[in-house]
């Protein structure tokens, strides 16, 4: 349902390009707020499992109110409290996988759970794009129904097991904190030391800032030509953004997990890149036959499964045996700082020209990522890393 927010507000309450825009931008931007969730936890790790549970519940309860709102602003600002938090507890996650499993492992679980999440994101909304078609004001109890069964895996995170906590980890809870203006900077100044002090990190953020733009840079323009230029039922849109990315994620995951064992973090995310540029020259192909849009998003899956992995995994790769959650955050951050601006230059790109330069634009910003990864690559080895 959160794939499709944008699309199902422009088709039923008619919301601006703006609006469109805003959403877009909402989901990269709200990373730079969710530090401020993970940040608790460090060297904290008796706050790692309240930190989960409490992010999961406050994520969903907003949208078990959507039948009864009737403003396209309240289910945005809805979407971006999920937003925070969905991103909020992703460095405690990996916080807690360092602890508790050794590196071999930690690449298999974050492979394997998420090949578990997309097999999910692909069968059910399937089912909810034929009962939109049939009747498209379904929307507004599927959200409180999809919420409910979210807030029901805070369940399971109550029983998460926590290994390695060293003694005299927990510590009294000071309120006065809590609002200091040293920790309202933490997760900047500690960013900007990691980016000044490890040159290898810094050369992945930069990839990844050029790799990421490539493909944000598409998004506000997607649900306009979706619905406006190729004319997409929700059943085909969702087989599309779902079923076949899908697909393409669960196939390919547990080759990039084998590949992440083998080929340095550069390396591998040059190939993510790579594949990240052809997607908008498929998406193209879809004006003339449908065949390419599947097939787009077919890679696209493929793509994210290899970014996924790398964007996780950075953490407490270049961690080692230090506290991954600044690493992490470090991640989250980055995200924030190109979602307040790429988007908006892509809205603004295509509506100065097309579809089609917006595409190219992708593409080039995407194929600059896998040059500069490939240059690091080749660098490292004639050098050690830091």
């Amino acid at each position: 349902m959160i794939y499709l927010l944008s699309i199902i507000l422009y088709k039923n309450m008619q919301i601006s390009s703006f609006q469109i825009t805003l959403i877009i931008t909402l989901k990269p931007i709200s990373a730079l707020f969710a530090p401020y969730w993970s940040q608790w936890i460090y060297n904290r790790p008796d706050r790692i499992i309240p930190n989960l549970v409490w992010g999961n519940i406050l994520r969903y309860v907003p949208f078990l109110f959507i039948p009864w709102v009737h403003s396209s602003w309240v289910i945005i600002a809805a979407f971006a409290l999920y937003m925070v938090f969905y991103r909020g507890v992703i460095p405690t996650w990996m916080e807690l996988i360092k602890r508790n499993l050794s590196p071999l492992d930690r690449e298999k679980l974050v492979g394997g759970g998420s090949i578990i999440d997309y097999i999910g994101t692909s069968i059910i909304p399937l089912s909810l794009g034929i009962a939109l078609d049939n009747n498209p004001q379904s929307w507004t109890w599927m959200f409180p129904l999809t919420a409910g069964l979210g807030l029901l895996s805070t369940l399971f995170l109550y029983n998460i097991p926590l290994l390695d906590v060293p003694e005299g980890a927990t510590r009294p809870f000071v309120k006065a904190q809590l609002f200091s203006k040293e920790k309202l900077w933490h997760p900047w100044k500690n960013a900007w030391m990691l980016v000044k002090e490890k040159t290898g990190f810094a050369k992945f953020q930069i990839g990844f800032m050029l790799g990421g733009a490539g493909l944000m840079i598409l998004q506000p323009m997607l649900p306009i030509f979706f619905v406006d230029i190729l004319n997409l039922s929700y059943t085909k849109m969702l087989i599309a953004l779902t079923a076949f990315k899908g697909i393409g994620f669960a196939c390919s995951m547990p080759l990039w997990v084998r590949f992440f064992r083998k080929w340095n973090v550069f390396y591998l995310s040059a190939v993510v890149t790579i594949l990240a540029a052809l997607f908008p020259f498929l998406l193209m192909g879809s004006q003339f036959h449908m065949a390419f849009l599947y097939l787009a998003y077919g890679l696209y899956g493929c793509m994210q499964a290899g970014s996924d992995l790398n964007w996780n995994m950075s953490g407490p790769l270049f961690a080692k045996e230090e506290d991954s959650t600044y690493f992490s955050s470090t991640n989250v951050l980055a995200v924030g700082i190109r979602g307040c601006i790429i988007p908006p230059m892509g809205a603004l790109l295509y509506s100065w020209a097309n579809a089609w330069v917006v595409l190219v634009a992708g593409s080039v910003l995407c194929t600059l990522a896998s040059f500069h990864f490939i240059k690091y690559s080749a660098y490292l080895k004639q050098t050690a890393p830091d």
